[in-house]
């Protein structure tokens, strides 16, 4: 029987989840097969891929003849066939980390003033979102994407609004409205470091208990994340970075969830040198 096959990208936070999984569950390093889909270069618009994946999204698994699609079912596949038993996720706590009111990825790109505009303009996100409009273009007249014309009927313009603004040719209250979308979207994240996650967790440990479990996986992935958006450390104490958007000290059992985590192997693997 082949190995399964995991589809990955170095930047992508929710391809972390199954990577830091992969580690803290004991696989062998040779069990699992990867493949890197690179998202900066919109590779995964690709039409073979998107039939693989019909939401174009990272992680994707391919085993026993069956792909997994969004990262719960990818996790929860690694999780049942693990050479280490952890404690099973709660789907509800998983499902609200994936909202998107607490996207991980949109504050990558969004923009709540001039200043920050004028950055994104000239920098990674203009970047980003340009290859993506380009592949979007290019694989979208394919022959092998005519079956898929709703797809890229749907992609071409949501991705080239954002560019749009980038470009300065976003009509004024587009840009505006933008602005009050990144800004509020913020305000959600900021809020849930600040008062929902301290009452989700323990006092010391992981959710999961003495070791971190499912839950844990797709938690610390998106904290990751936040902390590389604010320009954090994989260290401890490194979340104290995260306090330039939540403009308040970082609750304590947050603070200790952090620190915990990076003396984990599966953090230590993923984030080496850097978050992302």
């Amino acid at each position: 029987m082949s190995k399964p096959t995991l589809y990955v990208f170095g930047l992508s936070v929710w391809a972390a989840v199954p990577e830091i999984a992969i580690v803290e569950l004991g696989y062998a390093p040779d069990a699992i097969e990867k493949k890197v889909v690179n998202l900066a270069e919109g590779e995964n618009f690709n039409p073979e891929f998107v039939k693989l994946n019909p939401n174009a999204t990272l992680p994707t698994l391919t085993a026993e003849g069956k792909a997994y699609t969004t990262t719960y079912d990818v996790t929860r596949y690694l999780v049942e066939h693990a050479p280490k038993k952890v404690t099973p996720g709660t789907k509800s706590f998983i499902d609200r980390i994936h909202e998107d009111s607490l996207d991980p990825n949109f504050p990558l790109l969004s923009v709540r003033n001039e200043e920050e505009l004028k950055a994104a303009a000239s920098g990674f996100a203009f970047t980003f979102v340009d290859n993506r409009q380009k592949a979007l273009l290019k694989y979208s007249q394919t022959p092998e994407a005519a079956s898929l014309k709703s797809f890229y009927d749907k992609k071409i313009p949501a991705n080239g609004g954002v560019l749009a603004i980038y470009k300065g040719e976003a009509p004024a209250d587009a840009k505006e409205e933008f602005f009050k979308l990144s800004k509020k979207h913020w305000e959600h994240i900021s809020d849930y470091i600040l008062k929902e996650l301290p009452s989700l967790l323990p006092e010391s440990g992981f959710l999961g208990g003495e070791t971190p479990g499912e839950d844990d996986f797709h938690l610390i992935a998106w904290l990751a994340r936040i902390g590389f958006l604010t320009g954090a450390k994989p260290e401890k104490g490194g979340y104290k970075a995260i306090e330039k958007e939540t403009k308040a000290p970082i609750p304590a059992k947050v603070a200790a969830y952090w620190d915990a985590w990076t003396e984990r192997p599966g953090w230590k693997q993923t984030y080496p040198e850097s978050l992302h």
